[in-house]
């Protein structure tokens, strides 16, 4: 088990760029700077700190450091993996596939061979009990890409306290700094909501699903792995917003590089039609911004187009 903590706390935290493509777009003002009375003072480890930081593209800049745990205030987290084919959706969370959200409710489980065209799947036993990851050994066994032969064919659930004693601390630049260039993100972290909790990158979907195992999220589009605890992977309403005064959609956190993170539909329920590559656009009140994307994509924003801070987890 030490081992795997060590192993865990290595530079697994840092950001894999897999693209990083000219972009001749110029942002104009304003630059709107990172407001911290934003985050919910009460998920706050320490008070917010303003220090000198270095930046992805070479910049050392005053960031401000945000030390949190990953534990929502606004929401419980889970359930994730119903306990029996008979379940209810209210027993279980939500997946992902092709764009469109399903609730993982017993007959998801008991028929995802079905849906999946594949007969090697059966996530449950002879009597309808779900093969479930209970325990922290058994989580650290299945949610990694290598999974271990005795849990395929398993959902896979790690429980929020296995990883209690996480830390999480977030350099944000305070004035974001826009560049030409636009870095997309393998693994890491996007950004992260007004509760401290990190918006992820994609789920690995297809390493998931190669080893016949089902991650499913909570209905706040969160669940739990071994390196950073509880993060987000879709945004479904669940956490604070900032409201505006016209009729565009709430601000839901921060990108790792300071721009802020929008909901995906104003308040007559229309998405945004001139978004770039990112998810980003702008507007003459808040400046450069992401907002989220849909639900069922997969994906809170798709890359990054400021120079971005740094996330170290702390076991």
């Amino acid at each position: 088990m030490n081992l795997i903590k060590t192993l865990l706390s290595i530079s697994l935290f840092v950001f894999v760029l897999t693209s990083c493509e000219e972009d001749n777009k110029k942002i104009t003002e304003p630059i709107i700077p990172v407001n911290p009375t934003f985050f919910i003072k009460e998920n706050l480890v320490q008070e917010i700190e303003t220090v000198e930081h270095k930046l992805s593209g070479g910049t050392t800049a005053q960031c401000y450091k945000v030390v949190v745990k990953s534990e929502p205030s606004e929401h419980q987290m889970g359930p994730w993996c119903p306990r029996h084919i008979d379940d209810s959706k209210e027993k279980g969370g939500i997946w992902f596939d092709k764009g469109k959200v399903y609730d993982v409710d017993g007959h998801f489980i008991s028929g995802i061979g079905e849906f999946y065209t594949d007969s090697k799947w059966k996530l449950y036993n002879d009597d309808g009990s779900i093969k479930v990851t209970f325990t922290q050994e058994q989580c650290e066994g299945a949610a990694k890409p290598d999974v271990e032969d005795i849990y395929k064919n398993h959902c896979v659930e790690c429980q929020p306290s296995f990883y209690h004693d996480h830390i999480t601390t977030y350099y944000i630049p305070i004035n974001p700094i826009y560049r030409n260039k636009s870095s997309r993100l393998r693994r890491g972290i996007v950004g992260l909501a007004f509760n401290g909790v990190n918006f992820d990158p994609p789920a690995p979907t297809e390493a998931i699903l190669k080893a016949h195992t089902l991650a499913p999220l909570d209905d706040c589009g969160g669940h739990v792995n071994p390196h950073v605890g509880y993060h987000y992977h879709a945004v479904t309403g669940c956490t604070k917003e900032i409201a505006q005064n016209d009729s565009h959609a709430p601000m839901i956190g921060y990108a790792i590089d300071g721009f802020g993170i929008y909901a995906l539909l104003d308040k007559e329920g229309n998405k945004p039609t001139d978004l770039d590559k990112c998810g980003g656009h702008e507007d003459k009140i808040r400046g450069y911004h992401y907002h989220a994307g849909e639900p069922g994509g997969n994906q809170i924003i798709a890359c990054l187009n400021g120079e971005y801070g740094e996330m170290i987890v702390n076991h």
